[in-house]
């Protein structure tokens, strides 16, 4: 009896994209935390939103939370942070 075996994995190949420009400053601009769900996350969130606010003058903090962490984020999760200039992801333990 022949035995076949199947690969679990992706095998199509991929093509990299080049990361986005570095923003040159958080001043003014809108930033998007996301918090994965991993049990501590929201207080190292909470003050990371103090410093980016109070030293890095960033004029809007947005607060997402994926619906847990282990699965990816869901489309309106994305749909959340889209409009954002930077996105922090926090993860923690």
């Amino acid at each position: 009896m022949p035995v076949t075996l199947v690969h679990p994995g992706n095998e199509r190949l991929t093509q990299a994209a080049a990361p986005p420009a570095r923003l040159a400053s958080l001043t003014g601009k809108k930033v998007a935390l996301l918090d994965i769900s991993k049990p501590g996350s929201s207080h190292f969130l909470d003050r990371l939103e103090e410093i980016l606010r109070t030293r890095y003058g960033a004029a809007e903090i947005l607060r997402v939370r994926k619906p847990t962490f282990a699965k990816i984020a869901p489309p309106e999760v994305i749909d959340q942070v889209r409009g954002a200039d930077a996105v922090i992801e926090a993860l923690a333990d």
